[in-house]
């Protein structure tokens, strides 16, 4: 921990170790002995604060979930016309696929190799976040069927994630948004 890291809670301090470390290395991997070391804090200060482990992985991907949302979100705030929004989130997923930190996606990580209701609840509720964005714009962007089409743009999110990822892909994001722009043409589209 560096000196600025000493002055945050107990708490951010657990989070933020966790968050370092089950991302790099993998919510099971990683040990409560490695996170408290890490944080520097007592054990006791971990299981008063969070309960148990599943919680603070619970917390983690919540803390996840809020800083992608926000950086979404954020990306968003530079289109002007509903359908540059929603071809924008593909341009804010490229953003974070270029940050040298990126690793993949927590939430497919955290699922693939942790099962339990605080893992499987956490992931459910970032793809239901997701989801309701996409429906959203695509709603606003004037589709004849939001839900399908969010639905078809989810798969395109995941699939770059996980292509990013996996593969080291930078081009995920920007191959994503090409088929993206193709399903939100035929959805806007007149009746075929």
């Amino acid at each position: 921990m560096t000196t600025d890291d000493t002055r945050l809670s107990a708490r951010d301090r657990l989070l933020a170790s966790a968050d370092q470390l089950f991302y790099r290395e993998g919510v099971h991997t990683v040990g409560i002995d490695r996170i408290i070391e890490h944080a520097g804090v007592a054990k006791a200060t971990l299981y008063n604060t969070f309960g148990s482990k599943d919680e603070l992985v619970r917390a983690y991907l919540r803390s996840r979930h809020a800083s992608t949302a926000d950086r979404i979100t954020g990306a968003l705030q530079r289109y002007r016309t509903p359908r540059t929004r929603l071809l924008g989130v593909f341009d804010a997923l490229g953003e974070i696929f270029a940050d040298p930190d990126f690793h993949g996606c927590a939430f497919v990580s955290a699922t693939s190799e942790a099962h339990g209701a605080s893992v499987e609840q956490a992931a459910a509720e970032y793809r239901l976040w997701v989801r309701a964005l996409l429906t959203e714009l695509a709603e606003q962007a004037g589709a004849r069927s939001p839900k399908t089409l969010a639905y078809q743009l989810h798969l395109l999110y995941d699939g770059a994630s996980v292509s990013a990822g996996m593969d080291l892909d930078g081009r995920a994001a920007d191959t994503a948004r090409t088929a993206a722009t193709v399903l939100l043409d035929a959805a806007l589209a007149g009746p075929s």
